[in-house]
């Protein structure tokens, strides 16, 4: 009588890291599925870009999903920030391939690629706060002692204008993201209850309002800058999407700053890290 053939062991039912990169995926499309965002791609228009568009953001995002899941199990498996460089790299590639070479999404995979991460060494059911504080704890050192691409956009404002830029931010545990971007989101649904694209809005032009954005600073100079910043906080602090005309406003607001060729491309970024945030310590809070 024959031995009994082996079986192969079964897989878990849901793999974290695939469900990590899952919900940073779906964060991605959530923010191009916002409009109006000031200058930036939607499903709607191209903003501000010539060179992209919806399609291109899309195919980017698919493209980054197993990448995502990488980082996840890196993070799991405690490895250091050379490691998780490795793995970005490797998806800016797969990006650029997917694009036909634009950057639609280099800063969502450095953010997001952390904060899935951190998602991946921490497990199911972050606490609030809990991801941000990770990725400081563990990776600031090397965030900020890595190599800078020198002539990267975003390299050259910080230097120029000397602000910290996205890497300051991740270093710091993405203060931003916790002290204006998810407030604001949630200040957003209560203004709007039922509209999640409003409460996105809401998120999208408060991070506007504060974040030190390089893209902006490229784009515009510190007038741009300047401009963006002032109007986006105006418009918030007469009301947000808590007006009666809100989106006839912040339409007007994506008309201003496209014919200025502005595009707030680091706050985009921050809000996509928002909601998969907001998914991720939401879900246990």
């Amino acid at each position: 009588m024959s031995a009994p053939a082996l079986r192969p062991a079964a897989r878990p039912a849901t793999d974290p890291a695939e469900d990590i990169a899952r919900r940073a995926v779906a964060a991605l499309r959530l923010e191009l599925e916002t409009y109006p965002k000031p200058g930036l791609v939607s499903h709607v228009d191209s903003g501000s870009h010539a060179d992209m568009d919806a399609g291109s953001f899309r195919a980017s995002a698919a493209a980054l999903e197993p990448f995502f899941a990488d980082l996840a199990r890196a993070g799991a498996a405690g490895e250091p920030m050379a490691a998780l460089r490795r793995v970005g790299i490797a998806a800016e590639a797969a990006m650029r391939a997917a694009t036909g070479g634009v950057n639609t999404h280099r800063g969502a995979i450095f953010g997001l690629g952390l904060l899935c991460a951190a998602a991946g060494a921490e497990g199911p059911g972050a606490a609030p706060g809990r991801l941000g504080a990770l990725v400081r704890a563990r990776y600031a050192h090397g965030i900020l002692d890595g190599p800078e691409l020198l002539r990267a956009p975003g390299a050259r404002a910080r230097r120029r204008h000397g602000v910290g830029g996205a890497p300051a931010e991740a270093a710091a545990g993405f203060p931003t993201l916790y002290g204006i971007g998810l407030p604001a989101l949630r200040r957003g649904r209560r203004l709007r209850p039922g509209e999640p694209e409003a409460a996105r809005v809401e998120a999208c032009l408060a991070l506007i309002a504060h974040l030190e954005d390089t893209n902006l600073l490229h784009r515009g100079g510190a007038e741009g800058y300047a401009f963006a910043r002032a109007a986006a906080a105006r418009l918030v602090a007469e009301g947000g999407v808590g007006l009666p005309d809100w989106r006839e406003r912040a339409t007007g607001l994506h008309g201003a700053f496209v014919a200025r060729n502005l595009s707030p491309g680091g706050a985009a970024d921050l809000l996509a890290m928002t909601l998969f945030v907001d998914a991720v310590e939401g879900a246990a809070a």
